[in-house]
This record gives structure tokens, sequence and C-alpha cells, in this order.
């Protein structure tokens, strides 16, 4: 399956999102911040898809994704938001993000638009 990294700053959501992608056979790395998260795909630099909150401390999404895109080409990215303006700036990144899924989310929603994210 996937190597994915989530980077997402709320503790339980990170947790509860890595356990369902690992149920599906992904393996994932966690970053609590877009800072941590770019460091980690740095040192690894073999993620296919990165899957990110937008809104976070020390770095958000928005530029974790610019910066992520510039650096790894061919690595996916997926953001999450539960913020209506958040989604809008990331309307701009069309070229550079698979899609932006709102939040709440449910175990269903989040596992598909991964999975879709990945075949895109």
């Amino acid at each position: 399956m996937a190597k994915i990294l989530i980077a997402e700053d709320e503790d339980s959501l990170r947790s509860f999102v890595s356990r369902a992608l690992q149920m599906d056979g992904h393996e994932v790395d966690q970053a609590v911040d877009g800072a941590h998260g770019l460091d980690q795909l740095r040192s690894s630099g073999a993620y296919d898809l990165l899957l990110s909150d937008i809104r976070m401390p020390v770095m958000d999404g928005i530029e974790l994704a610019h910066t992520a895109a510039s650096e790894f080409p061919d690595m996916k990215i997926l953001l999450m938001t539960g913020f209506a303006e958040q989604r809008e700036r990331a309307e701009n990144l069309a070229a550079v993000i698979v899609d932006v899924v709102p939040k709440p989310f449910s175990l269903p929603d989040i596992r598909n638009a991964v999975a879709d994210a990945l075949i895109r």
C-alpha cells in the first residue's frame, strides 16, 4: 500500500486518521504541525501522500503544500479543514493538491478521500 504522512495539530484526530489508514494497510507517519511535517518529508522523502490540516501553528498546511509540492513533485497532497475561509485559501492550490476534505468527516469519508487521492 502507500506511505502516508499526516500533518495535524489535533492529537486525537491525527491518531484517529492514522489508525484508520493503517487498518487499510498503509504505512503512516505523523507530524504535529507543518514545520515538523516538512522536516519529516525532507528526512524521508519517500511519501506517496501528504494529508495535512490547513490551520496549524508554526507552519500552516497551505505553506506546507506549496513547499512540499516544489520539493516533492510526484507526491500527492490532500488537505483537511473545518474552516470555510481556509478552504477558500486552498482554491488557488488546484495545480498542487488533489482535494480539500471538509471537517468534520466520518471514517469512510477520509478513507475514501485518501483512496481517491492515491489513484489520481
